[in-house]
């Protein structure tokens, strides 16, 4: 089984990574767009992207197509089963294009700083993933069924 860990870089990406001592027994790899600093201390492989959030002006659409072009060339490569993600944007067109291409399973933690009200990125992918956790119980209600708590994992 192939693993990919997609997150955005600081608290998303250490997040997913407290979940390591479980995607590490398996074939895994990163999708960041973290500096090269914070890349050289994860283990395995990974790939650094662009930033494909829109709502900041000065990247711009150039970036949401560069990204769509780097993501798509490591999906066709990794050809992941399944996606391990707690957002921002990045998860995005990973989750998406992973799920068209390959079936993938999706796996989206949403973050513990969201308490009150679901992320933007935890919307969007609600649809589609195939788990969805959440951090604080007071986010059930806000998502539906799916939902599930699963405590914090810090």
């Amino acid at each position: 089984m192939k693993v990919c860990i997609v997150a955005s870089a600081g608290g998303h990406l250490q997040e997913c990574n407290m979940l390591f001592p479980v995607f590490s027994k398996y074939d895994y790899f990163y999708i960041t767009f973290a500096s090269r600093k914070i890349a050289e201390s994860l283990k395995g492989r990974v790939y650094i992207v662009t930033n494909p959030d829109i709502r900041n002006p000065r990247l711009g659409i150039k970036a949401v197509v560069k990204n769509f072009f780097e993501v798509m060339k490591i999906l066709l490569k990794e050809k992941p089963d399944v996606i391990i993600t707690s957002g921002a944007s990045i998860a995005i067109p990973v989750c998406f294009l992973s799920k068209i291409l390959f079936g993938s399973k999706i796996i989206f933690i949403e973050t513990i700083s969201r308490f009150y009200q679901p992320s933007l990125t935890g919307r969007i992918l609600y649809p589609v993933v195939d788990l969805f956790f959440v951090q604080w119980k007071s986010l059930l209600k806000k998502y539906g069924k799916k939902a599930i708590y699963g405590g914090a994992l810090i």
